[in-house]
């Protein structure tokens, strides 16, 4: 399996991007329900002013609801500065709404050897499966499904997970997505990962990974199981270097829009994490995988039953 040397791409933009700087989102005083919408009405009018394009004219006049407004103008907003005082007023409105998601902390979750019934292979104690939103975890590091630009979806109020990790991190993500871009100065490959602080979010960090597109009708091939492979073992070498991630996140990577077969792709993760666990142990406290719906919870679990 080809990897780049996680090492030397993160000292690259380490420092771009303060990375080892904590976002201090316990100094942000949270939005009383009855200012919200007042703080919301002016972030738009904000951006609005900013960027007053028909992209923006279309969003205005399609989408009825405020709130989803100010997501989709956030969602196709290119990276570039952000006005302090408009990003403090976003950045209450963010962890007002975190906070309010009811946070996941993952120290509470129990591991498969607890909740799998005749769970196979090594590692139980180690892996964590849950179903939910990736975006309530509270967390070291959450696993990022990123396309080749790696500047998260700017197809507005979509529901793949790259839009709803950079909707609710908030534009400091991109930003930084950006100044990694500028620094590597070409397209994320697949199989390959990168690092950003969560700022909004209730992980400390996000890795950014790019995973194998299938197109619809087509048969899976080997190369693109050793790239979907390829990203798991991209974020965990990456992970390990960072002395304060212990636990991270994984969602189901390339299994939405990107077309991968999900049988195939919970097989996949779960045999390469815990392959990477043998080889690197006590590494890190925790791993999760992170499923979003029923369907993808009972592919892993059939996994780890041993029953495919």
């Amino acid at each position: 399996m080809s990897l780049t040397n996680p090492q030397t791409d993160l000292e690259s933009y380490r420092n771009a991007i303060h990375l080892d700087h904590t976002f201090k989102c316990a100094d942000i005083q949270h939005l009383p329900f009855d200012e919200r919408n007042k703080v919301i009405n002016k972030l738009i009018n904000w951006l609005v002013n900013e960027d007053n394009d028909n992209a923006t004219k279309q969003i205005l006049r399609e989408i009825k609801n405020q709130r989803q407004i100010l997501r989709a103008l956030l969602n196709i907003r290119q990276p570039k500065p952000l006005d302090a005082g408009f990003l403090n007023l976003l950045n209450r409105l963010l962890q007002t709404e975190t906070h309010e998601k009811e946070i996941v902390n993952v120290g509470n979750l129990s591991s498969v050897a607890v909740t799998i019934p005749a769970m196979l292979g090594k590692n139980g104690n180690n892996l964590v499966l849950w179903q939910g939103d990736i975006t309530r975890l509270a967390i070291d590091a959450v696993v990022n499904a990123a396309n080749s630009q790696l500047l998260g979806c700017f197809q507005p109020l979509h529901s793949c997970i790259d839009n709803a990790i950079h909707s609710a991190a908030g534009p400091q993500l991109r930003n930084d997505c950006q100044s990694i871009r500028s620094i590597q100065g070409t397209p994320e490959k697949n199989g390959e990962a990168k690092i950003t602080r969560a700022y909004n979010l209730p992980a400390q960090f996000v890795l950014h990974t790019v995973g194998p597109i299938i197109p619809t009708g087509t048969s899976l091939s080997d190369e693109e199981e050793t790239q979907l492979a390829a990203c798991y073992v991209s974020c965990l070498e990456l992970a390990s270097r960072i002395k304060c991630i212990s636990n991270i996140a994984f969602c189901a990577i390339s299994t939405g829009v990107f077309g991968f077969p999900k049988k195939e792709a919970a097989q996949i993760a779960v045999r390469t994490v815990s392959h990477w666990i043998d080889k690197n142990p006590n590494k890190f406290d925790r791993i999760l995988y992170c499923t979003y719906t029923k369907e993808d919870y009972r592919e892993y679990v059939q996994v780890f039953q041993g029953k495919y």
